[in-house]
């Protein structure tokens, strides 16, 4: 707040950052890598490798110095605060977007199947997921991790900080749970990614929510040592709501998944091991 009155306006006006011209170069370096690897040339998998270690090297920095300006220099007024907020909406709305794609290849396929799928949905030869069976239990996972995030917030809204890093702990266990059991699914599934449209747009919509999950889990638990260390105030805790805002995003999306794909796409088919 000192800082704030010091300059005299609300705003925060950042100092300069080496960090998005550094996560440009490592996107680039990435990108080099998996053309690389994608056409079986020497060094694809290294340059890859190198890629994704600068750009997690980036997002730890970049992340570090936003968490700095708003615990150590003040700079997170309750203005930036809200324009955070605008900002974390609008991801979020892009991010739906992204999904609206992969459900959109799967409707298209499933509501007008060709000639090549002799005009049925699932094609031929394809042995569904059982959805009432590990989709069914990952729904009741991920339904009750969003239970815990929201103990958490109510916990923080009320000075509870053991609540508030009970429900952040839970919530991260759950969201490791789910990353196993959809890992197991996949080991056991009758198709693989290139044995046709329906399991390649299956792996798409599930694989990127699996990776989204990931990612979400990971969101959680910074959100969680940031808990421990006190970084999060009733009024001032805005590093948690857009963690929860997201985990919120994944569960919703995978509701989608599990009545459009799993139940739905599945059709009359006969799921694996019936």
């Amino acid at each position: 707040m000192a800082a704030t009155e010091a300059k005299g306006h609300d705003y925060h006006l950042v100092d300069p950052s080496p960090w998005p011209i550094v996560g440009a170069v490592s996107a680039f370096v990435v990108t080099v890598g998996g053309v690389l690897y994608m056409h079986s040339l020497p060094w694809g998998k290294p340059v890859v490798l190198v890629g994704f270690l600068m750009v997690l090297y980036t997002m730890f920095m970049w992340w570090r110095d936003v968490i700095r300006e708003a615990e150590h220099e003040g700079h997170h007024t309750p203005v930036v605060q809200l324009h955070l907020r605008y900002g974390m909406m609008l991801f979020i709305a892009s991010e739906v977007m992204f999904f609206v794609a992969w459900f959109w290849a799967f409707f298209g396929a499933a509501l007008f199947p060709n000639v090549n799928m002799n005009h049925q949905w699932p094609p031929p030869g394809i042995e569904v997921f059982d959805p009432w069976h590990l989709p069914f239990l990952n729904t009741v996972i991920l339904l009750a991790s969003g239970t815990t995030v929201t103990w958490a917030h109510h916990a923080l809204l009320h000075g509870d900080r053991k609540g508030l890093v009970q429900g952040l702990i839970l919530t991260c266990v759950l969201g490791a749970i789910f990353t196993c059991v959809q890992a197991y699914e996949y080991s056991h599934a009758a198709f693989g990614f290139k044995d046709g449209i329906y399991a390649s747009t299956f792996y798409m919509a599930t694989g990127f929510h699996g990776a989204h999950v990931l990612i979400g889990t990971i969101f959680l638990l910074v959100t969680l040592g940031r808990a421990v260390a006190g970084h999060f105030k009733p009024d001032h805790h805005f590093g948690f709501e857009a963690a929860a805002w997201y985990w919120h995003f994944v569960d919703v999306v995978w509701l989608f998944l599990f009545f459009c794909i799993y139940w739905w796409g599945a059709g009359s088919a006969t799921p694996a091991g019936h």
